[in-house]
């Protein structure tokens, strides 16, 4: 069984760990005899409370996220791939061909977003039984730019991204209109 932690000797014997451990024991006063008379371990032991200060120093710090933080999260879970979410593509050649459902719902939110007065939010990419797409598209549209044939614009433009970009005909595409925003 592997340890926990690697300890590191000091050429005295004892580890850093356990002068780290003895940091509060020596500064209190009760240093034992090697506490006091090691200078591997004196040496040790002032390199360490430079630490400690240091980090109580950041520790002490507010830290405000950068502006981006919240979409540089979402992209990277945008871009998860597991093995279990690929889906398979028609090919006329032996062997499968297989994308990323993420991959595909983003090429299809990308679609919907080109739309004046509509932005994708979720899509969600499922195979039916007959190895045909089914898609569910929520997005968020413009109480000023959202147009009345929005809506069949956007279902033109994923249907058509689909087969151009992905090689599939949709065997459904619901869109549901779950948000506004203003522009």
């Amino acid at each position: 069984m592997n340890q926990a932690a690697e300890s590191y000797p000091l050429p005295c014997g004892r580890d850093v760990e356990t002068v780290w451990e003895r940091l509060d024991e020596v500064e209190s006063g009760r240093a034992d005899e090697h506490d006091l008379s090691c200078e591997h371990c004196r040496a040790a032991r002032e390199g360490l409370l430079v630490l400690r200060r240091l980090t109580g120093e950041l520790a002490k710090e507010t830290v405000e996220p950068p502006p981006d933080l919240v979409g540089r999260i979402m992209s990277a879970v945008r871009a998860e791939v597991r093995r279990h979410d690929l889906l398979p593509l028609p090919t006329p050649e032996p062997g499968q061909a297989r994308v990323s459902d993420r991959a595909v719902a983003a090429l299809l939110r990308f679609a919907a977003d080109s739309v004046d007065g509509v932005r994708a939010r979720r899509c969600r990419v499922d195979v039916t039984p007959t190895g045909e797409f089914a898609v569910r598209l929520e997005v968020a549209v413009s109480y000023h730019a959202f147009a009345a044939d929005a809506l069949e614009t956007v279902r033109e433009r994923v249907s058509a991204a689909a087969v151009a970009r992905v090689g599939v005909s949709l065997a459904q595409l619901d869109v549901e209109v779950t948000d506004l925003y203003e522009d």
